[in-house]
């Protein structure tokens, strides 16, 4: 998989910051806080973009993967409860101990960039049979994701393993979304993620804790 993408180095606080930047970013992938839940939108090219992303954080280290969506509308028909708050995506791993308060200064200093093609193996993230979802239960297990919000952005934190586990999900987006609306088409397709090895209304930071993905065939606006 192959992504076009800009390349940002930002001095912050005597360290440097790497930032993947979508470039262009993609058009039909929205993402809502809507109090309860986080709610993601997107149809088949949001979905490859968001999969290719994704598979390029996985093996990102030493970088945050942005994706400025803030702007994007999200599809006709959709009600959030209450005045739902876009917000822009951003993917890190844990190691990297980035201080989110400080994104909106990182984001602010990112400039143009260089622009770069990032490629990943194909079908880099694993099938979902492939997955052990049970030891996602383990109480000595830690590779789950995090959640945090700052500067209207939502961070998802987590380590290889994590991204990839939960990227495995995402593939359906790609995978398995478009026939089956073909074949089901008054169909609800989703993949919930979540932080921890527990369901919770809210993460201990007090952001809502599920990010529901749900498949767009049809997008206005």
């Amino acid at each position: 998989m192959s992504t076009r993408v800009r390349i940002h180095r930002v001095r912050q606080g005597g360290a440097e910051v790497r930032v993947i930047r979508a470039a262009p970013a993609p058009v039909r992938l929205a993402l809502r806080d809507d109090r309860h839940w986080l709610s993601m939108y997107a149809d088949r090219e949001g979905a490859e973009r968001l999969v290719e992303l994704w598979a390029l954080a996985a093996r990102s280290a030493h970088s945050l993967v942005y994706l400025p969506i803030r702007a994007n509308p999200a599809p006709e028909g959709v009600a959030g409860d209450g005045e739902p708050v876009a917000l822009d995506l951003v993917l890190l791993h844990h190691s990297l101990q980035f201080p989110t308060g400080s994104w909106k200064e990182v984001r602010a200093r990112l400039g143009a960039g260089k622009p770069h093609t990032a490629s990943t193996p194909e079908r880099d993230l694993p099938d979902e049979t492939a997955v052990d979802h049970d030891r996602w239960r383990h109480q000595e297990y830690r590779d789950h994701l995090d959640f945090h919000i700052a500067a209207h952005t939502l961070f998802v934190v987590g380590s290889s393993t994590a991204f990839r586990e939960h990227g495995a999900a995402l593939r359906g987006l790609v995978d398995e979304a478009p026939s089956h609306l073909h074949r089901h088409p008054a169909a609800h397709y989703c993949v919930e993620l979540g932080p921890g090895p527990w369901p919770h209304a809210r993460t201990r930071r007090h952001v809502p804790g599920r990010l529901h993905v749900q498949y767009s065939a049809t997008w206005g606006g």
